[in-house]
């Protein structure tokens, strides 16, 4: 039986980025435009991420833009035979690869509250001290009160972050080094998907973590000289 190997896919549209997202955009990207390692440390960078499994056709990774993460065109069709997707939740900082937790069913801001309760934060605390700051999308589920809640009774500083922005996100770039890092890989269930996610995430050096974050000054720049708009990253 041959079995699906890893492969990646995104779409090559990019989304709409409205004047008052484009605004906030540039005026982030002027205020975090000096910003070197020093600045960026003990800064938790975190998102979602989808891989899914099409029998011998291989797991193909997809990324949405902000805002569509669930969007019909972003969803990939079922497959009757050796299917199967695996949903990721990650993070890192500037001084190594934080957990990688696999999501169960459909995310929603219980689950999502029981990732940062039971997973970042003890991970975050041993690691990165009582002094950290936590990086998150605007995607409704991380936005809701109940979850706001939840940062403000366990007294988490978050990054104030500019709606439809993953190309200022590292961790975005993060996902295509772990999908380069899975080409050769071999997987035949969810369950194989996830241990070589896993597995590949941890190996991923801090080489490339300080490479990521050595490219924000430049992300910056970018979405700047694009005046909000969508840039290469």
């Amino acid at each position: 039986m041959q079995l699906a190997g890893l492969h990646g896919r995104r779409p090559v549209k990019k989304p709409l980025v409205s004047l008052k997202n484009r605004k906030a955009r540039v005026e982030w990207a002027k205020q975090h435009l000096s910003w070197g390692p020093r600045e960026w440390a003990n800064h938790i960078w975190s998102d979602e991420s989808k891989f899914n499994l099409f029998g011998t056709d291989g797991i193909q990774w997809i990324r949405r833009p902000i805002g569509s993460r669930y969007a019909p065109q972003y969803q990939c069709p079922t497959v009757k035979h050796g299917g199967g997707s695996v949903m990721v939740w990650g993070c890192f900082p500037d001084t190594s690869m934080g957990p990688l937790k696999r999501i169960v069913g459909t995310i929603d801001r219980y689950v999502y509250e029981d990732i940062l309760e039971n997973t970042m934060r003890p991970w975050a605390r041993s690691n990165s001290g009582r002094s950290w700051v936590f990086q998150q999308d605007n995607d409704p589920k991380h936005t809701s009160g109940h979850v706001a809640n939840w940062f403000r009774r366990r007294r988490v500083d978050l990054l104030e972050w500019p709606s439809q922005s993953p190309d200022l996100n590292p961790i975005e770039h993060m996902w295509e080094e772990l999908e380069r890092r899975l080409k050769r890989v071999r997987a035949s269930n969810a369950n194989q998907i996830f241990a070589q996610l896993e597995a590949a995430w941890k190996s991923i050096p801090m080489t490339v973590v300080q490479t990521l974050l050595d490219s924000m000054p430049r992300r910056c720049q970018a979405v700047i000289d694009a005046k909000g708009y969508p840039t290469k990253y």
